[in-house]
Parts: C-alpha cells; sequence; structure tokens
C-alpha cells in the first residue's frame, strides 16, 4: 500500500511539474535527482518515469537518456485527434440532454474562462474550460469517452497552455459563446461542428 501511494504521489508531481513546463519539453531527467527532489527512494520515482513514458510524456532510450518529450511531435497530435473525436462524441450525445441548467453553467464557466483569459491566468483559463467542457462529457455519460479524454488530455495540455496565453484565449471564449448557443437551441449538428472547430486548433499548433 505504501509503496503504491509512493508511486501514485510520484506519478502525480512529475506529471504536473511537466504540464506546467516546470520540467522543459527537451529536458533530461534523472531518477537520482528527481528522488532526492522530492524526498523519496528512486524505485517510486523509476516506476512513474515508466508510467509517464507510456503516456507519452517522457521518453526513454536503453543505455542513454531519459528525457522530458519534445512539445510537438507525432504522439502530441495523435493525442489532440482522439481528445478531439472524443469530445464530439460527447457533443453529439450529450446535446438532446442537456438541461437549462447545464448551458448556464457552461456559460458560469465560459465568464471565468474570459475572465482568466484577459487576466492573463493561465491556469485560471484551463480550469474554466475543463468545467465547461465537462459539462457535455458528464451529461454523455460514456464512461469510455471520460476515461479517454482523462488518458490523453496531460499530453496536450502543454499546448493549451499555449493556446491560452495569447490572443487565441479570446478567440476561444467567442467559441464557448457559439458552443453554448447551440446547446442552448438543442442543435446537436451545430454543437458539434463548433466543437471540432474548437479541438481542432490543437492539432493545427501541433502541426
Amino acid at each position: 500500500m505504501r509503496r503504491t501511494l509512493l508511486r501514485e504521489t510520484a506519478h502525480q508531481v512529475i506529471r504536473d511539474a511537466i504540464v506546467r513546463g516546470d520540467l522543459a519539453p527537451g529536458s533530461v531527467v534523472r531518477d537520482a535527482d528527481l528522488a532526492e527532489e522530492l524526498g523519496l527512494s528512486r524505485a517510486p520515482v523509476r516506476d512513474a518515469l515508466a508510467r509517464l513514458a507510456d503516456e507519452g510524456l517522457i521518453e526513454t532510450k536503453p543505455q542513454s537518456r531519459t528525457r522530458v518529450t519534445p512539445l510537438l511531435s507525432r504522439g502530441v497530435r495523435d493525442a489532440a485527434a482522439v481528445v478531439r473525436a472524443m469530445h464530439e462524441l460527447a457533443a453529439r450525445t450529450a446535446v438532446p440532454r442537456l438541461r437549462d441548467e447545464d448551458c448556464d453553467a457552461m456559460a458560469a464557466a465560459n465568464d471565468r474562462f474570459a475572465a482568466a483569459a484577459r487576466a492573463g491566468d493561465v491556469d485560471g483559463a484551463l480550469r474554466a474550460d475543463d468545467e465547461l467542457h465537462d459539462v457535455l462529457v458528464r451529461v454523455c455519460g460514456n464512461r469510455a469517452v471520460a476515461a479517454t479524454i482523462e488518458r490523453y488530455t496531460p499530453l496536450i495540455r502543454r499546448l493549451e497552455r499555449l493556446r491560452f496565453s495569447a490572443e487565441a484565449g479570446r478567440q476561444s471564449a467567442r467559441l464557448h459563446e457559439h458552443l453554448i448557443d447551440a446547446c442552448r437551441a438543442r442543435d446537436t449538428a451545430r454543437a458539434t461542428e463548433v466543437t471540432t472547430e474548437i479541438w481542432r486548433e490543437l492539432e493545427d499548433l501541433a502541426d
């Protein structure tokens, strides 16, 4: 039990450091250095790095270096395409089931998103963006959709941080408004179309 908890802790801390950019793309990571910094033994750190390699955030070559994957890679673009497809499926399934309260929750999240983007608060913008899209994922009720999005979101989060740190953040708020309007009208086709446009931006960034 203790080893499992230590391994989970190491995984979460290292993953978050990669996603935030504290461990920069391409930077070399050493299990001994990370273990010392985290106050852990090397075993849970090695386990965490192996798991992060499976998730595409770390790349390891035998008898060579272990490093954070580049920001732009085939794996990142593939993950962005998968996340887009899952959000499209969530929109198609959820929109006919939405209640007015769900649309209100999306609108409130977009207000928080826009305020955070204006203030240059990237972390706040990301939280609000997650809250907005999570409404459709929740109402969709497809556990496989939710699990797949959760699985691949860390790999694309670095791209999202770039997107929300510039003018594109304001553009995203406008697209969110179009999505919410389609949801209020229960226009499934339009909501799916806007969802595609929103998430296609990440694939364009990866390209």
